[in-house]
């Protein structure tokens, strides 16, 4: 397995060790997790500059297929310096106390034309949410690409204390949006 991030811990070992479908591997280069918030009416776009993934997925093997992603939470980026600097701090994502969102599938479910439903928990800031995250699944010839989108509300994860609790300043729910590219194939 690739050495982790820096800061943060290994907890995708684990999916590692576990015996199911052939692994694929995360192009990071090629690959985006980004996030869209409204802040006073107005769309305000993000993105995590490091991530990791272990993915194990067979769509003939569902229920050996298991996904998991570590994201360092200090990489948020608005590409604004100031806001970057904010939203690592105590009152957002709690950089310090809190270098890393997980997230660990428990079931995959096909759901048809190549889209899947993975369900599992998602841990930001020591809160733990059931989440249900639609992907959609395409092969080629340089590897498979996963994407999808779902909401989150951020104050679930108390992503925004103090006086950024009021959601007329900065709205509650939070679009999450990705396109992973994976190399190794699943079985087909």
């Amino acid at each position: 397995m690739k050495a982790c991030l820096s800061g943060m811990a290994c907890t995708l070992l684990v999916v590692a060790a576990l015996p199911v479908a052939a692994q694929q591997s995360l192009v990071p280069a090629q690959s985006e997790i980004a996030f869209t918030s409204t802040q006073m009416g107005v769309p305000v776009q993000g993105r995590f500059k490091r991530f990791n993934a272990q993915v194990a997925f067979d769509p003939k093997k569902l229920e050996s297929s298991r996904i998991a992603f570590a994201i360092d939470v200090a990489s948020a980026s608005f590409g604004v310096a100031e806001l970057d600097a904010e939203v690592t701090g105590p009152a957002w994502f709690d950089a310090k106390r809190f270098p890393q969102a997980t997230f660990q599938s428990s079931a995959v479910k096909e759901t048809g034309n190549g889209k899947f439903d993975v369900v599992g928990k998602l841990t930001i800031k020591g809160s733990v949410r059931d989440l249900v995250v639609p992907v959609a699944v395409a092969q080629s010839a340089t590897g498979t690409t996963a994407t999808g989108a779902f909401a989150i509300k951020r104050l679930d994860f108390a992503i925004g204390d103090g006086d950024w609790k009021d959601t007329s300043m900065v709205s509650n729910e939070v679009q999450v949006k990705f396109k992973l590219l994976l190399t190794g194939t699943a079985a087909k």
